[in-house]
Protein backbone atom coordinates (compact mmCIF):
# COMPACT_ATOMS: atom_id res chain seq x y z
CA UNK A 1 0.00 0.00 0.00
CA UNK A 2 1.38 3.56 -0.53
CA UNK A 3 2.47 5.65 1.96
CA UNK A 4 -0.08 8.11 2.37
CA UNK A 5 2.95 10.76 4.23
CA UNK A 6 4.27 11.26 1.04
CA UNK A 7 6.45 14.21 -0.32
CA UNK A 8 3.41 15.01 -2.49
CA UNK A 9 0.70 14.53 0.09
CA UNK A 10 1.75 15.99 3.96
CA UNK A 11 -0.24 19.16 4.47
CA UNK A 12 2.69 20.88 6.42
CA UNK A 13 3.25 24.27 4.58
CA UNK A 14 3.76 27.43 6.99
CA UNK A 15 2.11 30.11 4.97
CA UNK A 16 -1.83 29.75 4.76
CA UNK A 17 -2.23 30.16 1.17
CA UNK A 18 0.62 27.61 0.26
CA UNK A 19 -1.17 25.43 2.88
CA UNK A 20 -5.03 25.92 1.59
CA UNK A 21 -3.26 24.65 -2.17
CA UNK A 22 -2.01 21.40 -0.66
CA UNK A 23 -5.36 20.92 0.96
CA UNK A 24 -7.17 21.98 -2.43
CA UNK A 25 -4.87 19.58 -4.11
CA UNK A 26 -5.46 16.81 -1.64
CA UNK A 27 -9.39 17.54 -2.13
CA UNK A 28 -9.14 16.62 -5.54
CA UNK A 29 -6.96 13.58 -5.13
CA UNK A 30 -9.26 12.22 -2.45
CA UNK A 31 -12.43 12.93 -4.60
CA UNK A 32 -10.90 11.02 -7.48
CA UNK A 33 -9.98 8.26 -5.18
CA UNK A 34 -13.88 8.57 -3.91
CA UNK A 35 -15.06 8.48 -7.36
CA UNK A 36 -13.75 4.93 -8.27
CA UNK A 37 -16.10 3.12 -5.82
CA UNK A 38 -18.72 6.16 -5.28
CA UNK A 39 -21.00 7.05 -8.56
CA UNK A 40 -22.35 10.73 -8.28
CA UNK A 41 -23.03 12.06 -5.01
CA UNK A 42 -20.32 14.71 -4.94
CA UNK A 43 -22.65 17.12 -3.13
CA UNK A 44 -22.34 14.68 -0.28
CA UNK A 45 -19.33 13.80 -0.18
CA UNK A 46 -18.04 17.32 0.10
CA UNK A 47 -20.07 18.06 3.08
CA UNK A 48 -19.43 14.86 4.55
CA UNK A 49 -15.68 16.13 4.34
CA UNK A 50 -16.08 19.76 5.24
CA UNK A 51 -18.24 18.27 8.67
CA UNK A 52 -14.60 16.01 8.91
CA UNK A 53 -12.35 18.81 8.65
CA UNK A 54 -14.53 20.81 10.97
CA UNK A 55 -14.31 18.06 13.61
CA UNK A 56 -18.33 17.83 13.43
CA UNK A 57 -20.41 14.56 12.82
CA UNK A 58 -22.88 14.43 10.46
CA UNK A 59 -26.25 12.56 10.18
CA UNK A 60 -27.05 11.25 6.51
CA UNK A 61 -30.79 10.76 5.43
CA UNK A 62 -31.51 8.48 2.90
CA UNK A 63 -33.92 5.67 1.70
CA UNK A 64 -31.70 2.52 1.29
CA UNK A 65 -29.61 0.89 -1.37
CA UNK A 66 -28.19 4.60 -2.30
CA UNK A 67 -24.59 3.32 -0.96
CA UNK A 68 -24.26 5.44 2.38
CA UNK A 69 -22.16 2.64 3.99
CA UNK A 70 -19.71 2.28 0.60
CA UNK A 71 -19.08 6.11 0.92
CA UNK A 72 -18.14 6.55 4.32
CA UNK A 73 -16.09 3.50 4.44
CA UNK A 74 -14.63 4.48 1.28
CA UNK A 75 -13.49 7.96 2.59
CA UNK A 76 -12.44 5.94 5.44
CA UNK A 77 -10.06 3.98 3.34
CA UNK A 78 -9.11 6.96 1.26
CA UNK A 79 -7.83 9.09 4.12
CA UNK A 80 -5.89 6.32 6.24
CA UNK A 81 -8.49 6.12 8.78
CA UNK A 82 -10.15 3.09 10.62
CA UNK A 83 -13.60 2.63 10.06
CA UNK A 84 -15.94 1.15 12.29
CA UNK A 85 -19.74 0.00 11.56
CA UNK A 86 -22.76 -0.37 13.98
CA UNK A 87 -25.96 -1.54 12.87
CA UNK A 88 -28.13 -0.24 15.46
CA UNK A 89 -30.98 -2.58 16.86
CA UNK A 90 -33.94 -1.88 19.27
CA UNK A 91 -31.93 -4.83 21.27
CA UNK A 92 -28.39 -2.83 21.33
CA UNK A 93 -26.92 -1.61 24.63
CA UNK A 94 -24.50 0.90 25.63
CA UNK A 95 -21.79 -1.54 26.21
CA UNK A 96 -21.97 -3.10 22.59
CA UNK A 97 -20.97 0.28 21.21
CA UNK A 98 -18.56 1.85 24.27
CA UNK A 99 -16.87 -1.52 25.27
CA UNK A 100 -17.67 -3.13 29.26
CA UNK A 101 -14.97 -4.46 31.57
CA UNK A 102 -14.38 -7.85 31.94
CA UNK A 103 -12.48 -10.37 35.11
CA UNK A 104 -9.28 -11.37 33.72
CA UNK A 105 -7.89 -13.91 36.00
CA UNK A 106 -3.62 -14.49 36.35
CA UNK A 107 -3.75 -18.30 36.04
CA UNK A 108 -0.17 -17.92 37.32
CA UNK A 109 -1.13 -16.42 40.49
CA UNK A 110 -4.79 -16.74 41.39
CA UNK A 111 -5.30 -13.26 41.07
CA UNK A 112 -8.18 -11.04 38.98
CA UNK A 113 -8.70 -8.54 37.98
CA UNK A 114 -10.91 -5.74 35.64
CA UNK A 115 -9.95 -5.00 32.01
CA UNK A 116 -11.42 -3.18 29.69
CA UNK A 117 -12.39 -4.34 26.29
CA UNK A 118 -12.90 -1.39 23.72
CA UNK A 119 -16.13 -1.35 21.79
CA UNK A 120 -16.67 -0.46 18.51
CA UNK A 121 -16.75 3.35 18.75
CA UNK A 122 -12.59 3.22 19.11
CA UNK A 123 -11.99 4.17 15.63
CA UNK A 124 -12.36 7.40 13.25
CA UNK A 125 -14.84 6.91 11.25
CA UNK A 126 -18.28 5.66 12.98
CA UNK A 127 -21.09 4.80 10.66
CA UNK A 128 -24.07 4.71 12.89
CA UNK A 129 -26.73 2.85 10.98
CA UNK A 130 -29.72 3.41 11.35
CA UNK A 131 -29.67 4.95 14.50
CA UNK A 132 -33.15 5.90 15.51
CA UNK A 133 -33.83 1.46 15.35
CA UNK A 134 -31.88 1.56 18.83
CA UNK A 135 -33.59 2.82 22.26
CA UNK A 136 -32.73 6.09 23.73
CA UNK A 137 -30.06 4.80 26.30
CA UNK A 138 -27.81 3.94 23.40
CA UNK A 139 -28.74 6.56 21.48
CA UNK A 140 -27.54 8.80 24.05
CA UNK A 141 -24.50 6.63 24.78
CA UNK A 142 -23.28 7.54 21.22
CA UNK A 143 -23.95 11.11 21.73
CA UNK A 144 -21.69 11.48 24.54
CA UNK A 145 -19.04 9.73 22.89
CA UNK A 146 -19.40 12.44 20.09
CA UNK A 147 -19.35 15.22 22.46
CA UNK A 148 -16.77 14.28 25.09
CA UNK A 149 -14.75 12.42 22.60
CA UNK A 150 -14.50 10.15 25.33
CA UNK A 151 -16.54 6.98 27.16
CA UNK A 152 -16.92 6.62 30.94
CA UNK A 153 -16.75 3.35 32.50
CA UNK A 154 -16.62 2.00 35.98
CA UNK A 155 -15.18 5.51 36.43
CA UNK A 156 -12.54 5.68 34.14
CA UNK A 157 -12.41 7.71 31.64
CA UNK A 158 -11.17 6.51 28.21
CA UNK A 159 -10.19 8.47 25.36
CA UNK A 160 -11.15 7.91 21.62
CA UNK A 161 -8.87 8.00 18.97
CA UNK A 162 -8.68 11.49 17.08
CA UNK A 163 -9.32 12.43 14.31
CA UNK A 164 -13.28 11.06 15.46
CA UNK A 165 -16.13 12.00 13.19
CA UNK A 166 -19.74 9.92 13.65
CA UNK A 167 -21.86 9.47 10.29
CA UNK A 168 -25.34 8.34 11.48
CA UNK A 169 -27.89 7.16 8.84
CA UNK A 170 -31.70 7.29 9.21
CA UNK A 171 -34.13 5.34 6.97
CA UNK A 172 -37.06 8.09 6.36
CA UNK A 173 -39.53 5.74 4.83
CA UNK A 174 -39.60 3.40 8.04
CA UNK A 175 -40.90 5.01 10.78
CA UNK A 176 -42.37 1.57 13.11
CA UNK A 177 -40.30 1.06 16.08
CA UNK A 178 -37.94 3.35 15.70
CA UNK A 179 -36.64 5.92 18.64
CA UNK A 180 -36.67 9.42 16.35
CA UNK A 181 -34.02 11.64 17.80
CA UNK A 182 -35.44 14.52 19.66
CA UNK A 183 -34.11 17.98 18.32
CA UNK A 184 -31.80 18.69 20.95
CA UNK A 185 -30.16 15.59 20.26
CA UNK A 186 -30.34 16.16 16.18
CA UNK A 187 -28.74 19.98 17.21
CA UNK A 188 -24.87 17.73 18.25
CA UNK A 189 -24.72 16.74 14.43
CA UNK A 190 -23.34 19.77 12.24
CA UNK A 191 -24.64 18.95 9.29
CA UNK A 192 -28.22 16.64 8.23
CA UNK A 193 -27.25 15.32 4.80
CA UNK A 194 -30.03 14.54 2.67
CA UNK A 195 -29.06 11.52 -0.24
CA UNK A 196 -31.47 11.38 -3.34
CA UNK A 197 -31.56 9.30 -6.39
CA UNK A 198 -29.17 8.97 -8.95
CA UNK A 199 -29.67 10.31 -12.39
CA UNK A 200 -30.40 7.67 -15.30
CA UNK A 201 -26.45 7.97 -16.69
CA UNK A 202 -24.98 7.31 -12.70
CA UNK A 203 -27.31 4.76 -12.16
CA UNK A 204 -26.04 2.76 -15.66
CA UNK A 205 -22.71 3.66 -14.23
CA UNK A 206 -23.31 1.62 -11.11
CA UNK A 207 -24.92 -1.46 -12.59
CA UNK A 208 -22.04 -1.81 -14.81
CA UNK A 209 -19.55 -1.35 -11.99
CA UNK A 210 -21.28 -3.57 -8.96
CA UNK A 211 -22.23 -6.42 -11.43
CA UNK A 212 -18.87 -7.82 -12.56
CA UNK A 213 -16.11 -9.94 -10.46
CA UNK A 214 -13.74 -6.40 -10.83
CA UNK A 215 -13.22 -5.07 -7.47
CA UNK A 216 -11.89 -1.46 -7.59
CA UNK A 217 -9.35 -0.81 -5.12
CA UNK A 218 -8.76 2.93 -3.01
CA UNK A 219 -5.19 4.48 -2.10
CA UNK A 220 -5.04 6.06 0.73
CA UNK A 221 -4.41 10.12 -0.28
CA UNK A 222 -3.94 11.89 3.66
CA UNK A 223 -3.17 10.00 7.26
CA UNK A 224 -4.73 10.76 10.15
CA UNK A 225 -2.77 13.44 11.19
CA UNK A 226 -2.76 15.38 7.29
CA UNK A 227 -6.78 15.48 8.49
CA UNK A 228 -5.84 17.31 12.25
CA UNK A 229 -3.29 19.53 10.41
CA UNK A 230 -6.32 20.28 8.34
CA UNK A 231 -8.75 20.97 10.80
CA UNK A 232 -6.70 23.61 12.53
CA UNK A 233 -5.91 25.52 9.18
CA UNK A 234 -10.12 25.47 8.72
CA UNK A 235 -10.04 26.84 12.72
CA UNK A 236 -7.29 29.74 11.52
CA UNK A 237 -9.41 30.95 8.19
CA UNK A 238 -10.44 35.01 9.21
CA UNK A 239 -13.52 35.55 9.06
CA UNK A 240 -15.22 39.45 7.91
CA UNK A 241 -17.66 40.86 10.40
CA UNK A 242 -20.26 41.53 7.48
CA UNK A 243 -20.01 37.29 7.43
CA UNK A 244 -20.53 36.90 10.78
CA UNK A 245 -23.15 39.61 11.16
CA UNK A 246 -24.90 37.43 7.67
CA UNK A 247 -24.43 33.97 9.03
CA UNK A 248 -26.24 35.92 12.34
CA UNK A 249 -29.56 37.60 10.29
CA UNK A 250 -29.94 34.12 8.76
CA UNK A 251 -30.05 32.63 12.44
CA UNK A 252 -32.04 35.11 14.44
CA UNK A 253 -34.62 35.38 11.15
CA UNK A 254 -35.56 31.86 12.02
CA UNK A 255 -36.73 32.83 15.57
CA UNK A 256 -40.73 33.59 15.91
CA UNK A 257 -40.15 35.96 18.96
CA UNK A 258 -37.10 37.23 17.94
CA UNK A 259 -37.45 40.76 16.52
CA UNK A 260 -35.23 41.47 12.74
CA UNK A 261 -35.15 44.17 10.45
CA UNK A 262 -35.97 41.22 7.94
CA UNK A 263 -38.21 38.01 8.73
CA UNK A 264 -39.97 36.03 5.73
CA UNK A 265 -43.86 35.93 6.29
CA UNK A 266 -42.89 31.54 5.38
CA UNK A 267 -41.00 32.13 8.78
CA UNK A 268 -44.56 33.76 10.83
CA UNK A 269 -46.74 31.15 8.67
CA UNK A 270 -44.85 27.70 9.26
CA UNK A 271 -41.99 27.72 11.35
CA UNK A 272 -42.57 26.19 15.64
CA UNK A 273 -39.34 26.91 16.78
CA UNK A 274 -36.05 28.52 15.09
CA UNK A 275 -32.72 27.38 15.01
CA UNK A 276 -30.19 27.78 18.20
CA UNK A 277 -26.92 29.26 18.58
CA UNK A 278 -25.33 26.29 17.14
CA UNK A 279 -26.58 27.05 13.77
CA UNK A 280 -24.31 30.33 14.04
CA UNK A 281 -21.25 28.42 15.21
CA UNK A 282 -21.48 25.56 12.50
CA UNK A 283 -22.69 28.16 9.59
CA UNK A 284 -19.38 30.06 10.12
CA UNK A 285 -17.24 27.03 10.68
CA UNK A 286 -18.82 25.11 7.94
CA UNK A 287 -18.30 28.27 5.59
CA UNK A 288 -14.37 28.12 6.64
CA UNK A 289 -14.11 24.78 5.18
CA UNK A 290 -16.06 25.38 2.50
CA UNK A 291 -13.40 28.23 1.50
CA UNK A 292 -10.34 26.05 2.36
CA UNK A 293 -11.66 22.79 -0.03
CA UNK A 294 -12.31 25.86 -3.13
CA UNK A 295 -8.82 26.60 -2.55
CA UNK A 296 -9.41 30.30 -0.71
CA UNK A 297 -8.38 31.49 2.56
CA UNK A 298 -10.92 33.99 2.74
CA UNK A 299 -14.47 33.43 3.72
CA UNK A 300 -17.56 35.07 2.24
CA UNK A 301 -21.25 35.29 2.42
CA UNK A 302 -21.35 32.64 -0.75
CA UNK A 303 -19.73 30.30 1.37
CA UNK A 304 -22.64 31.11 4.10
CA UNK A 305 -25.09 30.37 1.67
CA UNK A 306 -23.46 27.09 0.08
CA UNK A 307 -23.32 25.35 3.52
CA UNK A 308 -26.60 26.93 4.73
CA UNK A 309 -29.11 24.05 4.04
CA UNK A 310 -26.83 20.99 5.76
CA UNK A 311 -26.46 23.01 8.57
CA UNK A 312 -29.83 24.54 9.54
CA UNK A 313 -32.49 21.85 7.72
CA UNK A 314 -32.59 19.82 10.70
CA UNK A 315 -32.16 22.99 13.59
CA UNK A 316 -35.57 24.17 12.58
CA UNK A 317 -38.80 22.85 13.29
CA UNK A 318 -42.13 23.15 11.12
CA UNK A 319 -45.51 23.41 12.52
CA UNK A 320 -48.54 21.27 11.40
CA UNK A 321 -49.45 23.97 9.07
CA UNK A 322 -46.33 23.39 7.18
CA UNK A 323 -46.90 20.00 7.10
CA UNK A 324 -50.34 20.28 5.73
CA UNK A 325 -48.97 22.13 3.02
CA UNK A 326 -46.16 20.12 2.19
CA UNK A 327 -43.82 23.08 3.14
CA UNK A 328 -40.59 21.77 4.73
CA UNK A 329 -37.56 23.21 6.56
CA UNK A 330 -35.44 23.34 3.15
CA UNK A 331 -38.41 25.70 1.62
CA UNK A 332 -37.83 27.50 5.02
CA UNK A 333 -34.05 28.34 4.12
CA UNK A 334 -34.77 28.98 0.49
CA UNK A 335 -36.49 31.88 1.65
CA UNK A 336 -34.08 33.44 3.99
CA UNK A 337 -31.56 33.05 1.26
CA UNK A 338 -33.63 34.69 -0.75
CA UNK A 339 -35.00 37.58 1.52
CA UNK A 340 -32.05 37.94 3.82
CA UNK A 341 -29.80 41.10 2.42
CA UNK A 342 -26.08 39.96 2.18
CA UNK A 343 -24.54 43.35 3.04
CA UNK A 344 -26.27 46.44 4.39
CA UNK A 345 -29.68 46.20 6.28
CA UNK A 346 -31.69 48.71 8.60
CA UNK A 347 -30.06 51.05 11.14
CA UNK A 348 -31.99 48.92 14.09
CA UNK A 349 -30.54 45.87 12.59
CA UNK A 350 -27.31 47.46 12.43
CA UNK A 351 -27.33 48.60 16.19
CA UNK A 352 -28.21 45.09 17.48
CA UNK A 353 -25.57 43.72 15.04
CA UNK A 354 -23.09 45.77 16.81
CA UNK A 355 -23.85 44.80 20.05
CA UNK A 356 -23.94 41.22 19.55
CA UNK A 357 -20.47 41.34 18.02
CA UNK A 358 -18.97 43.66 20.79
Amino acid sequence: MPDPLSDDTQIDATAPEEAVAEVREAYRKLTDEVAKVVVGQNEVVEQLLMSMFCRGHALVVGVPGLAKTLLISTIARSVSLSFSRIQFTPDLMPSDITGTEVIEEDKTTGSRELRFVKGPVFANVILADEVNRTPPKTQAALLEAMQEHQVTIGGMQHKLPEPFFVLATQNPIEQEGTYPLPEAQLDRFMFNVTIGYPNLDEEAEIIRRTTTAQETKTTPVLAGADVLRVQELVREAPVPEHVISYALRLVRATRIKEETETKPQIVQDYLAWGAGPRASQYLILAAKAKAVLSGSFHVTAEHIRAVAHPVMRHRILTNFNAEADNVTSDHVIDALLEEIPIEGSGPAEKRRMDAVMR
